[in-house]
């Protein structure tokens, strides 16, 4: 994964990385927010959380077992002003967004409440 910003997770683990797939603002999230038509999963995590780092292979299973929905990944420490908008206090948090509107939050690293609640909004 790349170090900063908002990362397309399932543009990165399909192809190697390029500009067009990182994101380093909260214009750029913005951006990826407005797109309708599919859920939007997005990960706020941080680099030196530790159940950030245990879930994020199952998060990767998911972005794969779910094709249709777009997974992403927002470091706090890097796009502060996104966490802050959304009132992200822990991570990881989970934020699923359809057309533009947030759908449902999982907080901590529960896969199994992230994947219902994939399953429900897909």
């Amino acid at each position: 994964m790349a170090s900063s910003g908002v990362h397309n997770l399932q543009a990165e683990t399909v192809h190697a990385r390029t500009a067009t797939n990182r994101h380093n603002s909260k214009a750029d999230f913005d951006s990826a927010r407005a797109e309708t038509g599919t859920l939007m999963v997005v990960d706020f995590f941080a680099t030196w959380c530790g159940p950030c780092k245990a879930i994020a292979p199952q998060v990767v299973k998911m972005s794969s077992t779910y094709p249709s929905a777009r997974f992403y990944k927002i470091d706090v420490d890097e796009v502060p002003e996104v966490a802050q908008e959304l009132s992200i206090r822990a991570m990881p948090t989970f934020v699923l967004f359809k057309d533009g509107q947030e759908v449902a939050t999982v907080v901590g690293a529960n896969p199994t409440a992230l994947e219902a609640a994939i399953k429900q909004h897909v």
